[in-house]
């Protein structure tokens, strides 16, 4: 072989494993999930996940601009060290300071979810950001100033067009984007996982709690994603007037219906409720045990032989918690990937 030939063969080769490489980088950056998991909702049909496309949702989240005065982003409400959840707060917080409506939901294992909003008032998960980018009381944002400031930056137009293909930059875009970071957030490493793939064993109170849990929650909270991800009165007292779910459909009843959260991550998630009336998983106990309010829609899987809830034990309480403290994901809440 003469040197000029085994220099294009060399160079060749060189060529070949920097193609694969790049196929398998490509190939690698897969929405990943345990096999005891259903198929996510969300297949990115018009929206290919890309590790760019992430990246640029993840800079997005965290950036401020998103924001009329450039003041909040997305992770003011929604905590990487709370799952995504608020800040310990009963309701979010807005730009200049304005109080929310509603506690702000835990961002966490979105593709799953059919809806969106405690009241399921966006149906679609490249939607969902438009509400609070937009809302007057949040982010305040218009779409069009929003789109001239993302030109003008130094940095985005080529994070779009690494994502994108080119460097337009749209409002479809810039929810694309967010909609693939969001998508990506899988909770799936708690000691409850890794029970359930044989790394581990409750202790005795857990697996009590678990059973507890079966037998009285599972019919709305159902394994593996621990919702059903539906709407339900779950016997709260009406302290505000929020109709939730019947503000959408306008049908009575849906009246006080909320969509039924994850309770992945729940012990980070606090406070509980659309309205964060509860500080701690005690008093959601305490609620479910004894508190019930009945309403003509009250789920009938909350009350027990017409009593005012399913009349926990003391003990039975703390192993119920036990259990709930096994749903908690350390790892989802480090991974520095998930962060800016």
């Amino acid at each position: 072989m003469s040197f000029y030939n085994f220099r294009l063969f060399f160079y060749s080769l060189l060529l070949a494993g920097w193609f694969i490489s790049c196929q398998e980088k490509e190939q690698s950056f897969v929405l990943e999930y345990p096999d005891y998991f259903p198929k996510p909702v969300y297949g990115f049909d018009n929206n290919p996940l890309t590790r760019e496309g992430f990246i640029l949702g993840r800079e997005l989240f965290f950036d401020p601009i998103l924001s009329a005065d450039n003041s909040i982003s997305c992770e003011t409400c929604h905590a990487q060290a709370h799952s995504f959840a608020d800040h310990n707060l009963t309701f979010s917080t807005g730009i200049n300071n304005q109080t929310g409506l509603r506690n702000s939901p835990a961002i966490i294992n979105a593709a799953w979810q059919p809806s969106f909003m405690w009241d399921g008032g966006v149906n679609h998960i490249e939607v969902m950001p438009f509400a609070p980018i937009t809302n007057p009381i949040e982010m305040a944002e218009d779409f069009n100033n929003l789109i001239r400031e993302l030109n003008e930056h130094p940095r985005y137009p080529q994070m779009f067009r690494e994502a994108f293909g080119n460097p337009e930059i749209n409002s479809q875009k810039i929810l694309y984007a967010l909609a693939q970071y969001m998508s990506v957030l899988v909770s799936k490493d708690s000691k409850y996982d890794k029970v359930r793939t044989g790394n581990a064993d409750f202790t005795e109170d857990e697996g009590a709690g678990y059973t507890l849990f079966k037998n009285h929650c599972a019919q709305c909270h159902a394994e593996p994603l621990f919702s059903d991800f539906s709407y339900r009165n779950n016997g709260l007292a009406d302290v505000n007037g929020d109709t939730g779910r019947g503000r959408i459909t306008l049908d009575p009843e849906d009246n006080f219906t909320f969509k039924v959260p994850t309770l992945r991550n729940i012990s980070l998630t606090y406070p509980y409720m659309h309205d964060g009336r509860f500080r701690n998983l005690r008093q959601v106990l305490d609620h479910y045990s004894e508190g019930i309010t009945a309403h003509h829609n009250t789920d009938p899987s909350i009350l027990k032989s017409g009593k005012n809830g399913m009349n926990f034990s003391e003990t039975e309480k703390q192993e119920l918690e036990s259990f709930l403290r096994t749903l908690t994901d350390y790892t989802f809440i480090s991974n520095p990937h998930f962060s800016n």
